[in-house]
């Protein structure tokens, strides 16, 4: 398996109808790798997000963007601006159809990172029940560097 050579730094915010905004700060070591006009970028989820036993990957081109999520949780979630599309969400507790609007999707990668910004919403029955940003920055890992 290849060795880590990126470090990613994930800000997420969720609001959620009837609860107050959640913050999620994550700092963690992945993978980019350059793939069909496009990049690949994957991490191991920690219990810190609560998906222990758990591979993200961002699939990013140039107008799309897909979040795939493999093991303990097991999802696929399509981000393209201005479009809706419907994901299934797979926990330990069972399944659920999500419909996924984006607003607003910007990514400017290259070989040694940057950053990749998405602004959705989650739909539940063709209602909005969650507004969420993640911001995320990826910088390549410089030997002997520790995260932070």
């Amino acid at each position: 398996m290849p060795e880590n050579n990126v470090i990613i730094s994930i800000r997420g915010q969720q609001t959620y109808q009837g609860a107050d905004e959640e913050s999620v700060e994550l700092v963690t070591e992945g993978l980019l790798r350059p793939e069909c006009g496009g990049y690949t970028l994957s991490y191991q989820e920690s219990e810190v997000t609560g998906m222990a036993g758990t591979l993200t990957t961002f699939q990013i081109e140039k107008d799309c963007i897909t979040l795939v999520r493999a093991g303990e949780v097991n999802s696929q979630m399509v981000f393209q601006e201005g479009r809706r599309h419907l994901s299934m969400y797979e926990t330990p507790y069972g399944q659920l159809a999500l419909g996924v609007n984006t607003r607003r999707m910007r990514a400017d990668l290259n070989d040694k990172g940057g950053d990749i910004e998405i602004d959705y919403n989650i739909e539940i029955d063709h209602r909005v029940a969650g507004v969420n940003t993640f911001q995320i920055s990826v910088r390549e890992k410089k030997p002997g560097a520790i995260p932070q």
